[in-house]
């Protein structure tokens, strides 16, 4: 459905509404968090920054978006479920910045956040054929399909979450994203969604001004779970409803960044024997930054990395079957050779770790104890 006069009207006012709100209200979220406690203090050697910097400037995104939605988007039962986890997200996300909950507390409200999201209607009960050859372009999931959009919801969330690394990383990449699923949607989805990305780029538009190194507030936790729910609930319901391969490739290769990272910690840390969940040194920002990389280098090459994996998305949503198999086979040896190259110079990674760097994680093991 190719969008009307009147739609790209709505769509541009949910972009501007989005960035004109998130960039006036990201200075008052910056002294409401140094107001409750809501610092980032560099404790331990995971940090790369030197000195406590405010974090809960996601609020002002979670105001940009929902604003914007409010005002431009017609309101049925599957947005009224986006919001509603969007709200249960950034709770939790608050909350979590200010007295640091544990992984369990947090993956409990996700998965919360999740189920309404699910009881709303974001749910794809269909997979797209990965066969090309078949004259069935999707495939019923039946019971699968509550629980594989749990871990989809669930598993974007958390991405999104652990790549909020470095300076600007998270809300960039989050941008990134947002625009490819939003290009895709013009030519696949309807109209309400594109004006759901739309207000969402010009959200993530709006905070990086002052998320940018060097930053003057980190959007925490509120931000970074709040991104990945939203770009997941938006990208079920705009893509994966659609049955045909490019919209299930779509929304992976818009998100690959930080699903491949997550998957790449995951494995690492239980191959270590160590939990899934446990915070190290291993994501691939951090591996750049051990390169010699500084934080801008590392950042510019991550931002482009997402782009050129967005670009791919974009043009495999092209006529012709062969262009859309060239672009997935570029797309995955860009995502090989990336990753392969990283991983190989990680040297620097296993090398004795300062003895500031052990005495703070041992302080924090001393700190819990006490309160157990």
């Amino acid at each position: 459905m190719i969008p009307t006069f009147d739609d790209w009207v709505r769509i541009a006012l949910a972009a501007g509404v989005a960035f004109i709100v998130a960039f006036v209200t990201t200075p008052p979220v910056k002294r409401f968090a140094e107001h409750v406690g809501a610092i980032d203090v560099p404790k331990d050697g995971r940090r790369v920054h030197d000195h406590p910097i405010p974090r809960m400037g996601g609020l002002a995104i979670f105001m940009g978006f929902v604003l914007s939605v409010l005002l431009f988007v017609n309101i049925n039962t599957p947005v009224m479920g986006l919001l509603l986890g969007a709200v249960i997200i950034a709770v939790l996300g608050a909350v979590d910045d200010i007295i640091s909950l544990t992984p369990l507390v947090k993956l409990v409200g996700q998965i919360l956040a999740a189920l309404v999201a699910i009881r709303c209607g974001i749910v794809f009960d269909t997979i797209s054929n990965p066969n090309f050859l078949s004259q069935n372009t999707f495939i019923q999931i039946g019971w699968l399909s509550v629980p594989l959009t749990l871990l989809w919801i669930v598993g974007c969330t958390n991405a999104v979450n652990l790549i909020d690394g470095l300076d600007g990383l998270a809300v960039g990449v989050s941008a990134i994203s947002s625009l490819t699923m939003f290009v895709v949607s013009l030519y696949v989805s309807d109209p309400f969604v594109s004006i759901l990305l739309a207000a969402l780029v010009g959200a993530c538009l709006g905070f990086m001004p002052y998320n940018l190194n060097p930053a003057k507030i980190f959007m925490g936790d509120v931000g970074s779970q709040l991104l990945g729910f939203i770009l997941s609930t938006v990208s079920i319901l705009g893509l994966f409803k659609f049955h045909a391969i490019i919209t299930f490739i779509v929304p992976v290769l818009a998100l690959a960044v930080p699903l491949t990272d997550t998957i790449f910690a995951f494995f690492r840390r239980i191959a270590r024997g160590q939990s899934p969940f446990k915070a190290d040194r291993g994501h691939l920002h951090h591996r750049l930054l051990a390169m010699g990389m500084d934080q801008k280098q590392a950042v510019a090459v991550i931002y482009g990395i997402s782009a050129l994996l967005g670009l791919f998305a974009v043009l495999i949503t092209g006529d012709g079957l062969h262009i859309r198999v060239v672009c997935l086979l570029l797309a995955l040896a860009v995502s090989v050779t990336v990753w392969l190259f990283v991983f190989r110079h990680n040297h620097h990674l296993h090398a004795p770790r300062p003895e500031a760097e052990e005495e703070a994680e041992q302080l924090e093991l001393e700190r819990e104890k006490e309160q157990q």
